[in-house]
């Protein structure tokens, strides 16, 4: 399997964000890690080698970043303010610099598939209802999709354009909404066993079922934990069967 790591100077972030490559060819599949995890997250908990046959056959080409969760709601030293900016710091890193470096290691027309686990489910979710011209498609296993989850109480309007819980059921009619309902990629995975919240999962598919955007709920048995064999038995199956 090809495997390239770079890294930049991030103007949005103030700071070097490294980003691992593998692949030569296929939708770009473009991963969130959980919680305060790096971009390499995803390799040393072997999911990258349980999607390798996909990435070897030429049908996806991964892009794993780094979160800057630790710098955000998962800091509990830093203002709540000061948390929402550096979010939003985040959400201009991925669409305006990490969104076009994929541009420039694919075809100018390659999809973007976003998918994460856990908060990385929130954050992928997240970009791709902010931007549906941006980004082609979400897969999204064991998130919550609510924001306030993680702000302790704080609440602005920040906080409200980040929660897809919040902002979603207030969208109106007109191209953003058009491009959602066309999607034909919006997948919503959870388990029901130990520290899963499958119920977040089917409060976001009613959100989306009330405004008519096409999507996929798929709620896996008690035996499917927050954890990492979950993931690696929900995502290759998702990239084999639905794609």
């Amino acid at each position: 399997m090809h495997r390239e790591i770079h890294q930049w100077y991030s103007p949005s972030l103030n700071k070097h964000m490294e980003i691992a490559m593998y692949g030569h060819y296929g939708t770009a599949l473009l991963l969130l890690p959980t919680a305060a995890a790096d971009y390499l997250e995803y390799e040393r908990f072997h999911l990258i080698d349980a999607i390798q046959p996909h990435i070897d056959a030429g049908k996806f080409k991964v892009f794993s970043i780094n979160s800057i969760n630790s710098e955000a709601w998962l800091n509990n030293h830093m203002e709540p303010r000061h948390k929402a900016i550096r979010h939003q710091q985040f959400n201009s890193y991925v669409e305006n610099e990490v969104a076009p470096f994929i541009r420039t290691h694919t075809s100018g027309d390659t999809p973007i598939i976003l998918s994460g686990a856990s908060l990385g489910a929130l954050h992928s979710a997240n970009l791709y209802f902010r931007r549906p011209d941006l980004f082609q498609g979400v897969i999204a296993m064991s998130g919550v999709y609510d924001l306030t989850a993680y702000t302790k109480g704080y609440y602005d309007e920040d906080v409200y354009f980040n929660s897809p819980c919040h902002y979603l059921p207030n969208i109106q009619e007109g191209h953003l909404l058009n491009l959602m309902r066309s999607s034909g990629h919006i997948h919503l995975l959870s388990g029901s066993g130990a520290y899963e919240d499958p119920e977040a999962s089917r409060n976001l598919s009613s959100i989306l079922h009330s405004k008519g955007i096409p999507h996929e709920l798929d709620i896996w048995g008690p035996d499917m934990r927050h954890d990492w064999p979950t993931w690696r038995a929900m995502l290759p199956f998702y990239l084999e069967s639905r794609f």
